[in-house]
Parts: structure tokens; C-alpha cells; sequence
């Protein structure tokens, strides 16, 4: 049985069963803030007659087409919808306006899933929104034993800011935000890569704090040089946002941060560390991504590969009209750059 949960479900009952940070009730809420309509669905099972048992839970949030009265459903990170989801979403697409729903799993490639083939209308996404592929580290391993994996370049580099004088702490609280964010604006600018603004990541880093979101930030001298905002839930830990300095670029912070991201992992009991994107083995080294997939790979990570990003189409025509405008724009915004 699918319904739809109310606001005023038990968002502890309700996160027991989230996948992933992006499934949380916090997430949610934090969408909510920044004027994104939300909907939360759960998959019950029927115990008696007058008692459900939650199975399952898929939270999407919906995103206005400019100057139309139709949108598109985003479900990340779930697991896998089962038929009955689907047919779900797709009358609740076809009564509220929906195009498509963009679903991109919690699943890896490698799981054998039959309701991708039973769906004539769940077809592969011409624009993924989430990386196909990720790097993961397993954290079970003691801390000798992962820095001995580590790429030799790797360890020098960490035992060479330590060497130096860089030091790494917590920051967990709004200080520290405020700091991890002027560095991640300053990646973002110098990078060329222009995402949420500051009151979008700061509705999120308020909902997501004292539960979810961690800070922490690579010093020298007291000055910050390298932050990261991390997020932990159930086992695993995820690298979420970076930002670094232009000062001090020599002193390797980045490479001691990472190696006490992945300590603080442990000590949270984390059991995986989740790089969150990378590009796929064997990848062009040319890529604009190849220097931040090389960084990873230097922490003796595995390359792994989810099932990929799916549109549930509901509107056949508008889906078509958008994917043409979509890949115009993309056209528009190469040239330009």
C-alpha cells in the first residue's frame, strides 16, 4: 500500500528507513525553506486490520518549469521504486502537472533489478543530474592499515603538511560554516562554477546541523586554508563540499584534511566513506574532473559504479520539447563559456 505521509509523522519513524542524507526528514525540511515543494510517500505494509507497518520511504521534491504551470518530480537517492511506486507517481503525475520524475537510486549497478524492464514508460536519462559513478572507502580497516593503502604520493603529502605545521579540527557549529563557506565561494568562483548561493547552503547547513553535517577545517598559522562539509548518517560518511585557499597552496592541507575526514568518519562509526562523484576508471585525463578523481584515488579507494539516472515519463510530448530546449541550453551556455 502506498500513501502519502503527513507533516506531522514522526520524523524519528520516518529517517529509521531513509537510504540516504538526501531521503532524510531534515533534507526535507531544509527544501522545504528554500521554496521547493515536497512530497513524502512511504510503502506500508497492511499487519492487521487496523495497523500499518512502514516499508519504505521516498521523499521527491518538484521543480517549477519557468513561466508554465508544469513541473518535474526529483526522487534521489532512494531505493529502487518498486511497481507500485511507480504506478503511484505516475497518476500523481498525470493529476498535478508532472512531465517526468527524474529517479536516481541508492542502487548499485550490480544489483539485479526486474522493474526497470516491466516500465515502457521508465527510460534512461539524457541528463543525469547525479554522477553515475562515486569512489568509496572501506573504513573497517584500522587507521595503519588505510594509511599504509594510501598512494605513496599521498602519504608523503599528508606526512608533509603535518610536517609543516597544518592543523585540522571540528567546527561543527556556525562559525565554523561561516568560515567553510567563504572557502567554498572562493573555490567556486575561481573554478568557474557557479551553484547554489549562500542562503541556499545556509538553509541547508541549518537543518542538517547537531544530525547530519559536519565541519572541518585545515589551518595554518590560524589561517584557514581547507574546509569540508561532511555529512553522516547510518554507517556511512560523505564528502559533500570542499573549499581551499590560494594561500599556502604548497603546504598540502587539502591531503591532511581528507586523511582526518576519514578519521572522524571512524570515530562517528562510519563503516564506508562515500567520495560522493567521481568520473570512471580508466577516465580521460584531460576531463575537468580527472584532478579532484586523482586526488581520490589516492586514498586507496574503489570505484563504484550506481544504477544510473531514470525519467518516468508522464507527458510524452512536453518530455521531448524539454529534453530539445535542455540540450540547447547546454549548447548555448559551451559556447559562451
Amino acid at each position: 500500500m502506498i500513501k502519502i505521509i503527513a507533516d506531522d509523522f514522526s520524523s524519528s519513524e520516518y529517517n529509521k528507513l531513509a537510504l540516504h542524507p538526501l531521503q532524510t526528514w531534515e533534507w526535507g525540511e531544509a527544501r522545504k525553506k528554500t521554496g521547493v515543494d515536497v512530497l513524502r510517500i512511504g510503502e506500508f505494509n497492511v499487519e492487521t486490520r487496523h495497523a500499518l507497518s512502514l516499508q519504505n520511504v521516498y521523499q521527491l521534491t518538484f521543480h517549477k518549469i519557468p513561466k508554465t504551470n508544469y513541473k518535474i518530480g526529483y526522487l534521489p537517492r532512494s531505493v529502487f521504486p518498486t511497481k507500485e511506486v511507480f504506478d503511484f507517481l505516475y497518476d500523481y503525475g498525470k493529476k498535478n502537472k508532472i512531465i517526468f520524475f527524474k529517479i536516481e537510486p541508492d542502487v548499485l549497478k550490480s544489483s539485479n533489478n526486474e522493474t526497470m524492464k516491466q516500465l515502457n514508460n521508465l527510460v534512461k536519462s539524457k541528463h543525469p543530474l547525479f554522477p553515475t559513478w562515486t569512489q568509496t572507502l572501506d573504513l573497517t580497516k584500522s587507521e595503519d592499515d588505510l594509511l599504509k593503502s594510501f598512494h605513496s604520493k599521498t602519504r608523503y603529502n599528508i606526512r608533509l603538511a603535518e610536517k609543516k605545521g597544518v592543523t585540522v579540527c571540528e567546527e561543527s557549529n556556525d562559525v565554523g560554516f561561516e568560515k567553510f563557506a567563504k572557502l567554498y565561494f572562493e573555490t567556486t568562483r575561481r573554478q568557474k562554477y557557479f551553484g547554489h548561493d549562500y542562503q541556499y547552503h545556509k538553509t541547508v547547513w541549518d537543518n542538517l546541523k547537531n544530525k547530519i553535517s559536519h565541519i572541518l577545517i585545515a589551518y595554518y598559522n590560524n589561517i584557514p586554508l581547507a574546509a569540508y562539509q561532511l555529512w553522516y548518517l547510518d554507517g556511512l560518511i560523505y564528502y559533500v563540499y570542499g573549499g581551499t585557499s590560494e594561500l599556502h597552496r604548497n603546504l598540502m592541507a587539502s591531503n591532511l584534511l581528507m586523511w582526518e575526514a576519514i578519521k572522524l568518519g571512524k570515530k562517528l562509526g562510519a563503516i564506508k566513506f562515500d567520495m560522493w562523484g567521481s568520473l570512471e576508471p580508466n577516465y580521460d585525463p584531460t576531463d575537468p574532473w580527472s584532478g579532484f578523481t586523482r586526488f581520490k584515488e589516492g586514498y586507496a579507494t574503489k570505484f563504484t559504479e550506481f544504477v544510473g539516472s531514470y525519467d518516468l515519463v508522464v507527458n510524452p510530448t512536453l518530455y521531448k520539447i524539454y529534453n530539445a530546449v535542455y540540450s540547447l541550453r547546454e549548447i548555448y551556455l559551451k559556447l559562451r563559456g
